[in-house]
Order: structure tokens, then C-alpha cells, then sequence
């Protein structure tokens, strides 16, 4: 089966259980470079947000016991946002305020953005946040660094397998908001260059009923809708592809990387067969050197606890920033860390990142994943 959520007791090996505050990773003689993370963790309840938490923190404590940067240890500080732009908002302002040097690894498009804000209102770099939204990396942002691809490769990866695989009529499900807008106007053009028809998009917002799902999927069934892609909420999703199975719709129902091991734990045998984009390598295999170092660092720090795709991205994430942190020199600044990032290029063994002055995208990074009968992911 997919990996389940972490269990409080590996939350606390790694002190990231919520009542234990913002975590830190060690202690030096020397005053430590504090990095400061706003992250949706939602007092345990995120699986997606507490699995990339866990695997930053194995590559920093790696990177602390190897002596940090030249001596100084990485200090992480984390708040958690509760998926609340507001809150995001708010973290990062009072993460700056502590005196940061950088900000760091948020999860989820919304708070992302809004801490990618208060990163470039007070000037503070902002390296790898975990999200795939257009506006992160478009107009190019001088302060802010993703990590992972966005959704648009997903999308496009998407595209052309259902093309390949035959399908020709493709819908995107979206939350109502100006980020879900520009992913449908991002599938509209993929579809075109796919030469598969489009059937438009169907909005949703947080307060989804199921009449109106119900009506999302007679409009498919109607549009003969073949590929049901989808961009928000998992659990939204998840109750749409169990309304739509019930209804004998016939659809295939793909997604992007975030919150697919939650959505096929919660579908079960529903989910057999569902395609996701993935913007790491498989963290089951042992095919990168990428994935061979997390293996080792997660079976040491988690035991049996099953490997995961969130986890790998928090762990790729964090190894990006520290080798952005020893490339900027003795005690590094964040003048010394964004000249650094202005012509950065970074082999992790199984994906790489660049960032140019016009071009902050990190890794182009894509793979596609199917969920198999026993529900585990292959690729």
C-alpha cells in the first residue's frame, strides 16, 4: 500500500511533532545559520507537509554532522501556516523580523506565494518552495528559488501520455481561484499542442456540495470526457472520482505530484491504475544516487517506516539549499548566497537545478507514476 502518514513517534525522533514548536537542528560554539520555514503541517493532519518536513530534516542533520557550512550548523525554524495564506503571510513576516537569513521549503501554492511576498517586500532569499504554482517562477522573481518543477510539466507529461495511451478528450478539475485559472488556460494550450480536444475546465470551491459534483460529472459524461486532470484540494478529488465511479463514469482520473499518496490511500482499490506526475525519481527505487542517499538516511532515522515521494522532495529540497549555503562562502550572507544563485547549477545524482538571472525554474524534473492493484506506485 502507499506509505501512511508518519507516526508520532518517528514525528518526535525528528522533533517535528507541532507541540514541540519550531524545531531546530543542532548547536554549535558558533552562532548557527538560522533559516526560517512557514510550512503547512496543520498540526500533523498534512501528510504531504509532514513527510517533506521529515526529509529536509534528514539532509540537514547530515549536513550538520559533516560540520554544516565551514563550521556553522544549520538552524531550522519552523512555524506552521495550517494551509492559510493568512498565517503563511504572517510567518514569514515574523521569521524575517527574528533576524533569518533565508527563508525555506514552504508546501502548498497559496501560503507559497505568500511568502514569497514578504520575501521580496524585505528582500530575503527564499529557497525551495514545494509548490508548482505559475506564479512562483513567472515574471521570473529575484529573491525566489524553487526546487521542484511546476505544474505545467506535470500537465504537459500528463498530456501527451494520455495522448499516447489514446485518450482524446481532456478536462481540468480546478480550485476557483487565479492560480486554478492559469493552470486551465495552461492545459487549454497542451491539449492544442497534443492535438487532443478540450473540454474546458470545472471550478470548484472550498465549500464543494455533492450536487455540484454531481453536476461536474454529468458535464463530463456529457462532453464525453475521456482524461480528468486536477489542480487543488486532494480530498476535493477524491470525492469527485468516488461520486463519478458510482455513476459508471468511465473517465481516467491523472494528477500532479502533491497529495497523491494521500489521495491513493484514500481511494483504495479505486485508485488502481491512476497516473500521477512526479517531480522527483521513484523513492522506492535505487536507480539514482539521489534516492540511494535518502534511502540510507530514512532507514537509519525511520526504520521500517515506508519510503515516499513527499519525503524525497523535502530531502532533494534541502540538499539544494545547503549546497547553495557552502557555495556562498565562510558565514554567508545573503548578498554572498544570492550572487551564488545567480549562476547555480547543482547535479544531485538522478535530477538537477539551474537558476540563471531569467531563469529561476530549479529542476525540470518529471516522472510518471502508476498506482498498481496493491496500490503501491511503479514507474
Amino acid at each position: 500500500m502507499p506509505a501512511p502518514s508518519l507516526s508520532r513517534r518517528h514525528l518526535l525522533h525528528l522533533g517535528l511533532s507541532a507541540g514541540l514548536g519550531a524545531p531546530t537542528i543542532g548547536r554549535a560554539a558558533v552562532a548557527p545559520l538560522v533559516v526560517g520555514q512557514s510550512i503547512t503541517l496543520e498540526a500533523g493532519r498534512n501528510a504531504h507537509g509532514n513527510a517533506a518536513l521529515a526529509g529536509v530534516k534528514l539532509a540537514l542533520e547530515a549536513a550538520n554532522r559533516e560540520g554544516g557550512v565551514q563550521g556553522q550548523l544549520i538552524e531550522l525554524r519552523t512555524l506552521d501556516d495550517g494551509n492559510r495564506v493568512e498565517q503563511a503571510e504572517a510567518n514569514a513576516q515574523r521569521l524575517v523580523g527574528d533576524g533569518v537569513l533565508l527563508l525555506f521549503g514552504s508546501v502548498e501554492g497559496g501560503p507559497s506565494g505568500a511568502v514569497a511576498k514578504v520575501a521580496m517586500a524585505s528582500r530575503t532569499p527564499f529557497i525551495g518552495p514545494m509548490a508548482g504554482s505559475p506564479g512562483l517562477r513567472r515574471p521570473v522573481h529575484e529573491m525566489v528559488f524553487p526546487v521542484r518543477a511546476e505544474h505545467l510539466d506535470e500537465f504537459r507529461a500528463l498530456v501527451a501520455y494520455g495522448r499516447r495511451t489514446g485518450l482524446r478528450r481532456v478536462a481540468l478539475f480546478h480550485s476557483d481561484s487565479p492560480t486554478g485559472r492559469e493552470h486551465l488556460a495552461n492545459v487549454q494550450r497542451l491539449a492544442a499542442e497534443a492535438a487532443m480536444a478540450f473540454a474546458g475546465g470545472q471550478a470548484f470551491g472550498g465549500n464543494v456540495t455533492d450536487a455540484q459534483l454531481d453536476a461536474v460529472i454529468a458535464g463530463l459524461d456529457t462532453a464525453q470526457v475521456d482524461l480528468v486532470l486536477n489542480h487543488g484540494s486532494p480530498a476535493v478529488y477524491e470525492r469527485l472520482i468516488r461520486r463519478a465511479r458510482a455513476a459508471g463514469l468511465r473517465a481516467a482520473f491523472w494528477g500532479v505530484n502533491s497529495g497523491s499518496t494521500a489521495l491513493a490511500t484514500a481511494l483504495g482499490p479505486l485508485a488502481r491504475n491512476m497516473v500521477f506526475a512526479q517531480v522527483v525519481p521513484s523513492p522506492f527505487a535505487r536507480k539514482t544516487a539521489l534516492t540511494r542517499r535518502y534511502q540510507a538516511a530514512w532507514r537509519a532515522a525511520m526504520g521500517d517506516t515506508p519510503f515516499g515521494y513527499s519525503s524525497l522532495e523535502g530531502y532533494a529540497t534541502a540538499q539544494v539549499l545547503v549546497a547553495a549555503l557552502r557555495a556562498a562562502g565562510p558565514a554567508p550572507t545573503r548578498a554572498s548566497l544570492l550572487k551564488v544563485l545567480a549562476s547555480f547549477d547543482l547535479d544531485l545524482g538522478g535530477m538537477s537545478v539551474r537558476y540563471r538571472p531569467d531563469d529561476h525554474a530549479g529542476s525540470r524534473f518529471v516522472d510518471l507514476s502508476m498506482v498498481a492493484g496493491d496500490g503501491h506506485f511503479i514507474q
